[in-house]
Order: structure tokens, then sequence, then C-alpha cells
């Protein structure tokens, strides 16, 4: 065992009530002493390989790592590796044209039947709304009712859903609110389901990045796709909006936020999860939308997010034996490792969840917040 190491991650992890090898929840159980090294050297990145190797295990993933975040250890190892990626961010436009198609291949492409058994009924692949609900389905359906209330959606009107996923927003809205739905996604797969899952609705599905859009729409909404856009497009990506955005429009902007300004992500998301991914602050939005949109509304509830993670995790747990024979216990490991150490970090409310409303001049007589 390379002592000194240990000591050094030990120490840590004791600043984080977590003790090695201990009895309780959240303790870690360590299975190879070369873990110590590894995790020292590299950081963040290494504590998630590690575990997907098998080198450790915890028995409550989601409480270990509110513990790691709630003692601020991720502000504490800052690594050479971490700073590399923040360099890159900063130097290079990960998020450009040429690799906006690049997410959905990586991510959303892995397989609809996957998908379909860890998300509701839907396939609403963001945070649900709680609360008043008791299951995944409701607290889904509860969001979307919830999106079209602050849009104040009426009959007949023209809808741009920006990253639409698998087509359940779009069915909802068209389905209930009887309006007219364009919704884009940059993942073939997503387009490919959502138009049969839309078929017979006033739903038009495209594969076609949000720089491309030059047309009017009543009301535009993205739900989850923000944390894909990147700083250095935020303003284009608020620009596009507001030229398509009619003027007495109103557009609604979902998105997982940080407390802080950053401009890279989780190294360890960034590489297995979420490829050129970024959580922006609130300063960030608030920067990109200056002189574009008038800020409406602002509505947190990230600690939503930690029950609706929660949920999926149940799912895609219970769930393991019907994808299994598609995938491997790695798969399996890494998914568990990023969906509980998701809820780790909103229930210790280092990440936060935001519904904002936008309009271009201001409502007049002033907009009626929803919760």
């Amino acid at each position: 065992m390379h002592r000194s190491r240990y000591r050094t991650i030990k120490k840590l992890f004791s600043s984080a009530d977590i003790v090695i090898d201990g009895e309780r929840p959240w303790d870690i159980l360590v299975h190879d002493d070369d873990f110590y090294r590894r995790v020292a050297a590299e950081g963040s990145i290494a504590l998630g390989e590690s575990y997907v190797d098998g080198w450790w295990d915890c028995p409550r993933l989601d409480e270990f790592f509110l513990r790691i975040l709630r003692a601020d250890l991720d502000e504490k190892v800052r690594l050479r590796t971490e700073l590399l990626d923040i360099l890159k961010a900063k130097v290079f436009n990960l998020q450009k044209p040429s690799r906006a198609y690049f997410i959905g291949k990586r991510h959303y492409d892995i397989g609809n039947r996957f998908y379909r058994h860890m998300l509701d009924k839907r396939l609403i692949y963001s945070c649900g709304y709680w609360e008043n609900a008791s299951t995944l389905d409701e607290a889904q359906e509860a969001k979307l009712d919830l999106v079209c209330g602050k849009l104040g959606l009426k009959p007949g009107m023209r809808i741009l859903d920006i990253g639409c996923g698998w087509g359940g927003t779009a069915q909802f809205v068209a389905e209930k609110y009887r309006v007219c739905v364009i919704g884009i996604t940059v993942s073939e797969e997503q387009a490919r389901f959502a138009r049969e899952f839309c078929g017979g609705l006033s739903v038009e599905i495209r594969r076609q990045d949000y720089r491309e859009l030059d047309e009017p729409f009543d009301r535009i909404l993205s739900i989850g796709m923000f944390e894909h856009v990147g700083v250095k497009n935020y303003r284009t990506f608020m620009s596009v909006v507001r030229k398509c955005l009619k003027e007495d429009g109103l557009f609604l902007l979902q998105t997982i936020g940080r407390n802080r300004s950053v401009s890279a992500n989780d190294p360890w998301i960034e590489k297995y999860i979420f490829p050129n991914s970024m959580l922006p602050s609130a300063k960030q939005i608030c920067s990109a939308v200056e002189g574009l949109f008038v800020i409406e509304d602002w509505h947190g509830f990230g600690h939503h997010y930690d029950t609706t993670l929660v949920h999926w995790f149940r799912n895609f747990h219970e769930n393991w034996d019907a994808v299994k024979d598609f995938y491997d216990e790695r798969f399996y490991r890494m998914w568990k490792y990023y969906l509980l150490s998701c809820a780790g970090s909103f229930r210790a409310r280092k990440n936060q969840l935001w519904q904002i409303v936008f309009s271009p001049h201001g409502v007049t007589g002033g907009y009626r917040s929803l919760r």
C-alpha cells in the first residue's frame, strides 16, 4: 500500500465524515490498494474510473457524494488534469457547429431501449416537478403543465422546442394545448423515435442544430439542452432565440445551473457521459441575454432533480436484466456512478435547476408567475 497517499486520501475523506472500509452506507470499501495512488495523482476523474474498474464500492453513492461535496472536497482538490480541461475549454469552442452532433452520437444514440427502461412513459430526460407528485410519470407531467402554464399556450400557436429529445414534450403540448410544434434534436435515434411517437399530431421533428433556425414562433421552450451549448455560444443561442421569437412572444429556458461561473465540466462527466458539456451560472445567463430579453421569472427547484435522479436509477437498476444483453457490467457501474453522483450534487446544493421565462420587451402589465 502507498502509505503516504493512503494517509492523504484518508484525511480528505475523514474531513467529509467518510471512513475507508467503514460500515456506514456512505463509507467507501476499497478493493485495490493502488486506488490511493491513482486518486492522489489524478483526482476526480480517477475516482470515477476506479469505481467503474471495480476498485472500490459504496452502498450509497448518493450519500457518499453528498458528504464529499458538502465538505467542498471538489474545490480543495484542483489537479493538473482538471486545469488542462479548463484551459482547453477557454481556448477552443468545444460546441462549435461542426461538433454539434457529437453529443447525439455519444450519449443520446446509445439505445432507445435503454432509455425506455430508465425514464418515464414520455421519455422526458430532464428534472421532474415533485411538488404534488408521487411517481415519475406524475412529476414529469406536472413539469410539462408548469411549462405550458408559464408560456400561456393557446390553441393554434406555433411552438419551437429546442432539444426536443424523444418527442415527449412535443406530444404533450400538441395533444393537450392544440398547438403546432417544431422540435429539433441533434440525435438521429431521438429524431427517428420522436417522429413515430408524435405521429398523427401537429408536430414536426427535425435533426437540426439551433444555429440553423431562422423562422418565427409564438413561443419557444428549451428544456435540458442549454447544458450542451457552452459559454462561448451562450450569446449566439440567445440571439437565435430572439431572432425567431415574435415580438409578443415568451421563451422558457430550463437548465441545470452552477453556483459560480466556470469554463469546463467535471472531467469524468465530460469524458464518459456528456462530452463538450458545460453548466451555466446565473451570471453567464444574465450576460448572454442582456439587451436581448427581459427576465420575467426565475424559478429554482434543484432539490427536485435529486428525487428525479433517484427514480431514474431505481428504474435503471430494476430493469437491468431487460437490457444487460446489450451492454456490460462496466456500463452498469458507469451509469450508477453518474446518476447517483449527480443526485448527491443536487442534494448538496452544488448544482441547481432553473426555469427562466424571458420576453422581448417586458409583458405589459407585468408577468404572472406560476408555481
